[in-house]
């Protein structure tokens, strides 16, 4: 076994990220713009060596990525360290998983902005926001909060709105594709979603991101999450939200509302699913990008925010771009 794989599937996996070469074709480097790269699930596996090719064959592509294009920072959207998250701050798979993967020396100013996935919240969250003290990278003040950015050398504006999807939902189980059921906690459910409601309504920015481990809409194997289709997917409407990015499903999609509401899903850091075993459960129409191919090495989005519009590119890990999209800068009233 290497890195939780068969040794033939490694080989594998190790031979096609070697034959990658970074096929982009993206912003003019004279266009002031604000990039950052999303990533979710690549949390690596509880044995050693901690981490699997996928994870690793990632991080090096990030890193290249970074130094290749730039960032200003990267999405971490959850399911940080799998299968039942960390134990206290000093946790080992701190480093076995995360500092000791991430090594290109692009990334090591780069910060990392994170939120908690379901497999987090079988261990201790709160020892995720503390390792924020811990390390440079990591930020993770809260269990929700809010970011906001200006284009360099412009007042354009930016707001990223990071949620814990599940203490506003519920946890789930992966192995029986579980929705999940209810909050834990309805007291805490109910007051993140009104802070968000409040944050949305006064939010000015040019452009608006929400940010969540769970899917609004997904073809995968856990599909649509019926809570957030019902208490989030009105307020991206009513309030012109430009994006919502998410991970949980382990593939890359991109998918789009008939209100131009963008669904980035990049949950392809660590595991490939094919499944599209949810197909059905879509709006007809919303389903622009997918790639699920198992004996991929995965992949994470590149997003790109200029004065006149917002970019994604999903790249592979051996650095091919698979597919680009862009959504236009707000109206703001």
């Amino acid at each position: 076994m290497i890195g939780g794989l068969p040794r033939m599937e490694s080989t594998l996996l190790l031979a096609l990220f070697l034959q990658g070469a970074l096929t982009l074709s993206l912003t003019d480097n004279k266009v002031p713009t604000l990039r950052f790269v999303a990533v979710g699930d690549w949390g690596g596996v509880p044995n050693a060596p901690f981490y699997t090719a996928r994870e690793m064959a990632n991080a090096k592509e990030i890193g290249r990525t970074v130094e290749t294009l730039g960032a200003n920072f990267i999405l971490s959207l959850g399911d940080n360290f799998y299968f039942n998250g960390v134990y206290n701050a000093d946790d080992k798979r701190f480093q076995e998983t995360f500092e000791e993967v991430f090594t290109a020396p692009s990334l090591q100013n780069v910060p990392w902005y994170v939120l908690a996935g379901n497999h987090d919240h079988l261990g201790n969250v709160s020892a995720q926001i503390a390792y924020s003290k811990v390390s440079k990278r990591w930020n993770f003040p809260s269990l929700y909060y809010r970011l906001r950015f200006k284009i360099p050398k412009t007042n354009v504006s930016v707001a990223i709105f990071m949620l814990d999807t599940v203490t506003l939902c519920g946890n789930s189980d992966d192995f029986l594709s579980q929705q999940p059921e209810r909050p834990k906690d309805l007291k805490l459910a109910r007051s993140q979603l009104s802070w968000l409601k409040k944050q949305l309504t006064n939010a000015k920015e040019d452009y608006l991101l929400i940010a969540g481990h769970y899917p609004v809409w997904s073809i995968a194997e856990h599909g649509p999450t019926h809570c957030l289709v019902r208490h989030l997917q009105p307020l991206l409407v009513k309030h012109k939200v430009t994006a919502y990015l998410c991970g949980h499903d382990h593939n890359l999609q991109y998918l789009k509302d008939k209100d131009g509401v963008g669904y980035v899903l990049s949950g392809a850091g660590n595991f490939m699913d094919p499944s599209k075993k949810h197909q059905r459960k879509v709006p007809d129409g919303y389903l622009r990008f997918y790639y699920g191919a198992r004996e991929s090495l995965g992949g994470f989005a590149y997003v790109e925010i200029t004065p006149k519009d917002m970019s994604v590119t999903y790249i592979e890990a051996t650095g091919k771009s698979l597919y680009k999209t862009s959504l236009p800068r707000r109206t703001v009233s």
